[in-house]
């Protein structure tokens, strides 16, 4: 009689687990968990619900107060476009610091222990989402802008396809920004507050500091991203917008993502 020696084998879930591992997760799959991750918390849900009010407000302000000539759907869709360039940022603040502040780092990590593609799934995420509110603040500005013509209003519907990628422009860099203080602070409450704080008072600086100013003109990104609310914008602005946004953006990002890689998760 001879023995009969079994190889045991692992549990369908497990093998299915590794494989995935193997294979990778697909990085549109992250980008999808992370889309669902911005409006799954109370925080993310709430301020994508603020946006979408403070849009709506904005347009109702233009049709109650400006005068006529200016309720036009330029008009309405640059200013509806305010609120989200002002609270984008802090959706991609959390999103970038949600691992650590919400203690799921070594989960994330362990499923794609890749965290650059991670991190690439959060920077596309946050790009999405600042199209997609650009989007709906068109929408508005065009249900708003009927609403103009039949109270008067002047209604023009004529808008230069440049200024569109302009204020789109202006809503990505934004968000990379907050994505960026996210990255590279790894703090919810700290991120938030510095990335308020510093480009403000950099701002503050450089109007009254008058050796300031000429950086300023250069380095503040608040003072640079100006003229993109405004048609015909010319290559010198473009220039100035580029180099505030690499030192705003492109670096903090960069040393962010360095952070990320070599943070070690507890």
């Amino acid at each position: 009689m001879t023995a009969v020696q079994t190889v045991p084998t692992k549990a369908p879930a497990a093998a299915a687990e590794d494989a995935g591992r193997r294979t990778g997760i697909p990085l549109a799959r992250l980008i999808l968990v992370e889309l669902r991750k911005l409006a799954d918390t109370r925080s993310g849900l709430w301020l994508l619900i603020v946006i979408a009010l403070a849009s709506a407000g904005a347009s109702t302000l233009i049709l109650l107060a400006a005068p006529d000539d200016e309720q036009t759907f330029t008009d309405l869709f640059s200013f509806g476009l305010v609120p989200a360039a002002i609270l984008l940022p802090v959706l991609g603040i959390l999103s970038m610091t949600s691992e650590w502040s919400q203690r799921t780092a070594l989960t994330t990590f362990t499923l794609t222990p890749a965290r650059g593609r991670v991190i690439g799934a959060k920077l596309i995420a946050a790009v999405l989402i600042a199209i997609a509110t650009t989007a709906v603040a068109a929408a508005m500005a065009a249900v708003a802008n009927l609403i103009a013509i039949g109270t008067g209003g002047d209604g023009s519907w004529q808008i230069q396809a440049a200024l569109v990628g302009q204020l789109l422009t202006n809503q990505v860099v934004f968000v990379l920004m907050g994505s960026a203080f996210g990255a590279l602070l790894l703090n919810s409450p700290l991120a938030i507050v510095l990335y308020l704080v510093i480009p403000t008072l950099w701002s503050v600086l450089g109007e009254m500091v008058s050796w300031l100013r000429r950086a300023a003109g250069w380095l503040d990104i608040n003072l640079t991203s100006l003229p993109l609310s405004e048609p015909g914008m010319t290559a010198e602005q473009w220039s100035r917008f580029g180099v505030a946004a690499l030192v705003w953006v492109a670096l903090p990002l960069a040393l962010g993502t360095v952070r990320v890689l070599r943070r070690e998760v507890s």
